[in-house]
């Protein structure tokens, strides 16, 4: 059975890395969520896509800049009045639940990865007692180098694009990079359905995801191959389908 992992709490459903989103994704009974985490200079960790606010928050600026507690006056958009979680509470939604975390480790505005968020995501989830049903992921290997070497209890999966392909020399050498630091390799699907035999010869069906199909002729594909997951915005459609 193909994995359904709720992107970004379900976007497509619910306002963006939301409470109300996750909430949901809890009452549909997915199989994982999956959502972004910052720090900012403030010491806090924050559930967020973006390193800036303008896109899904009626705000503007970095988020890294965000002030302590400055997260509770920043509203989502189309979220009637929520504003930004941190990690503790996101973590909260999910912790009476069997649903798998998959926890994304951002970079800044400059695509540089802050400095000790590993390290604090991973003492989060120690101290949560959730490490064993949680996916460390980023798309940059050295963070997932680094939560191995902090955390080798805990999971790592790799998000791989054609960026990803380009800045690693092709994308056999970068999946091969990937594979040494990661359990699970999820592939946007653009990459991932013209190379499809390239790929599924180098990364093994129960550790091979698509990212983001959202569409129902576009998830009846992927539910057709032998991988473990897919990651959509449209969770409802998915497990519509997929009972179907």
């Amino acid at each position: 059975m193909v994995l359904i992992v709720g992107h970004r709490g379900g976007r497509n459903e619910w306002a963006e890395n939301s409470l109300h989103g996750f909430r949901e994704l809890v009452k549909l009974g997915v199989d994982a969520v999956e959502f972004d985490v910052h720090l900012t200079k403030a010491g806090e960790l924050v559930v967020i896509h973006d390193p800036s606010l303008q896109r899904t928050a009626e705000s503007e600026g970095l988020v890294a800049d965000l002030a302590l507690g400055q997260r509770h006056e920043v509203i989502l958009r189309n979220s009637d009045g929520q504003t930004i979680p941190s990690l503790e509470e996101v973590l909260d939604v999910f912790k009476d639940t069997d649903i798998e975390l998959q926890v994304e480790l951002k970079a800044d505005h400059e695509s540089v990865p802050y400095v000790g968020l590993e390290e604090r995501a991973i003492d989060l989830l120690r101290a949560r007692k959730l490490t064993e049903r949680s996916v460390l992921t980023s798309f940059n290997p050295l963070v997932l180098e680094t939560c191995r070497r902090l955390a080798p209890e805990i999971r790592t999966l790799s998000s791989y694009d054609s960026n990803s392909a380009d800045r690693m020399g092709g994308i056999a050498e970068g999946l091969k990079r990937q594979l040494e630091v990661s359990d699970i390799i999820a592939v946007e699907k653009s990459l991932l359905k013209p190379h499809w035999d390239l790929i599924a010869g180098l990364v093994p069906g129960d550790r091979l995801g698509a990212w983001v199909p959202n569409t129902e002729e576009d998830i009846k594909f992927w539910y057709s191959k032998p991988i473990r997951q897919i990651t959509t915005d449209a969770p409802t459609l998915a497990k519509k389908l997929r009972q179907g």
